[in-house]
């Protein structure tokens, strides 16, 4: 299956791991957003550390808006291939869109190397 037209890159199998990890980590000891529409907010807002994309979104207009508001302001943003894996992660039932990491919490050493880890990655694609 190819990639929806809003998935910039690819994010490597290991990298997506790390990434929920880092949601679960920071639901439990910072706080985190849920949701399309919550993620947004926090992105205008300035107070995004890591927007998580899920990447099997029906329609991909739900979330096409965020990488690139990501770029406007910004900030770092992810995809993850499943929304029901990413919703798990957030602890909810069902699955979820969209995220982003507002306080990480303990989860703050796993953000930073995600951050670094996508910027290493924007950077190869540009090449």
């Amino acid at each position: 299956m190819s990639k929806e037209y809003y998935v910039k890159f690819e994010t490597p199998k290991d990298l997506v791991n790390e990434v929920y990890e880092a949601v679960r980590l920071a639901r439990q000891s910072g706080k985190v957003r849920k949701g399309t529409n919550e993620t947004t907010k926090a992105i205008e807002r300035g107070v995004s550390k890591l927007v998580v994309i899920a990447e099997d979104v029906q329609p991909p207009e739900v979330v096409a808006h965020l990488p690139i508001l990501c770029e406007e302001r910004n900030a770092a943003y992810i995809f993850v291939p499943s929304k029901q894996q990413l919703g798990e992660s957030l602890g909810i039932d069902v699955g979820s869109a969209a995220a982003t990491i507002v306080d990480a919490g303990d989860a703050q050493h796993i953000v930073d190397q995600v951050i670094n880890s996508i910027s290493n990655l924007k950077n190869k694609k540009e090449q």
